[in-house]
């Protein structure tokens, strides 16, 4: 099951009772990856998304892993610092915005619950002491994560969040070690999931990656493929479980070139490769798997509406369709209310 932000967290970022259901529903996938969750109050970035930053935040995981886990499911944690795409109303009071530079989103807004869409505001540009102290929160988040029961967790190095906005030219403007080429624009990712590996093992460890993303004005550059070879070969001797590659071309993006995805796999020799964005059948998984671009394949929006989602593929059930319009609204409407199918409750 792919990470989705699902927005049911309350207004402290403290996941709640019916995250518990929703995850334990979905418990027969077999691995979840949590919705992005804030690693720190500068990280959590939008309405009602879950931080695992405090000790009430950790307590409330607790029950989730707890559900999945009696379901005999695996469960890790998508580490999420949102950067630059964030508002001050979304944050605790003594948070900031920050990014690499000082670029601002321009042409999109970030929705608050106080006062609706706003304007993004321009980013604080971080010092060498604010990346370090960066790192150190994705390390304290990852030992809550393990603390809360979670098998593993995975950094979300896509989407155009914080990592990604190292590694994007056209956000990060940095004239330091951090910026400039692409080898110092990967450096922030790498020691990033260096210090996680260290601290809770590699093997619990894993990354995504949108080569070829466009969300929240990232831009594809000519050294894009040199890069995340560059990446996937430094990633791989630290050791880390997974590099999970999303393709969001079935939502509008320009398609991960198949040779990118092959390349990425050939780089990253010593672990597993993760690929999702727009599957939707066992058949289309399937294809990619016997192809060897990946090892497991993520489904996404179709967990929404089928908490059964694996036996209806086994079964060749329909699938019940999502309603776009409960995505990222509050309560259980949308959220825990889809049923198995009438096929599956008829036999039963």
């Amino acid at each position: 099951m792919a990470p989705m932000t699902r927005n049911r967290a309350d207004q402290d970022h403290i996941p709640t009772e019916i995250m518990a259901t929703y995850y334990g529903q979905r418990s027969g996938a077999g691995l979840i990856i949590t919705e992005g969750v804030g690693p720190s109050p500068n990280g959590v970035g939008y309405p009602r998304i879950p931080g695992i930053y405090n000790d009430e935040q950790t307590e409330a995981w607790k029950k989730i892993t707890d559900e999945v886990h009696a379901n005999n499911g695996k469960i890790f944690m998508q580490l999420m610092h949102t950067g630059r795409v964030s508002h001050p109303l979304n944050l605790p009071d003594d948070a900031k915005v920050v990014a690499p530079s000082p670029v601002k989103i321009e042409g999109e807004q970030m929705y608050t619950d106080q006062e609706g869409p706003q304007d993004f505001p321009t980013p604080d540009a971080m010092s060498l002491d604010d990346i370090e102290s960066t790192i150190q929160e994705y390390v304290d988040a990852a030992q809550r994560a393990i603390e809360a029961g979670f098998d593993g967790v995975e950094l979300h190095g896509a989407n155009g969040y914080l990592i990604e906005q190292f590694l994007a030219p056209n956000v990060n403007q940095r004239e330091d070690e951090y910026g400039g080429s692409f080898e110092n624009r990967n450096r922030f990712a790498l020691e990033v999931a260096k210090a996680v590996s260290n601290a809770i093992g590699a093997d619990k460890t894993g990354i995504r990656l949108s080569p070829f993303g466009v969300f929240n004005e990232i831009k594809p550059h000519q050294e894009l493929n040199e890069q995340y070879n560059l990446l996937a070969a430094g990633l791989n001797n630290i050791g880390l479980a997974y590099i999970h590659i999303v393709d969001h071309s079935a939502m509008g993006a320009p398609e991960v070139p198949r040779e990118i995805k092959q390349s990425i796999r050939d780089a990253f020799s010593n672990g597993a490769i993760i690929l999702s964005g727009g599957y939707t059948s066992e058949a289309q998984a399937n294809e990619d798997l016997d192809a060897d671009l990946g090892d497991l394949i993520a489904f996404g929006r179709p967990f929404i509406s089928n908490p059964d989602l694996p036996t209806r593929l086994n079964n060749n059930i329909d699938l019940a369709e999502p309603n776009p319009d409960t995505f990222y609204t509050p309560g259980k409407k949308g959220y825990i209310d889809y049923p198995v199918s009438d096929e599956l409750e008829a036999a039963e």
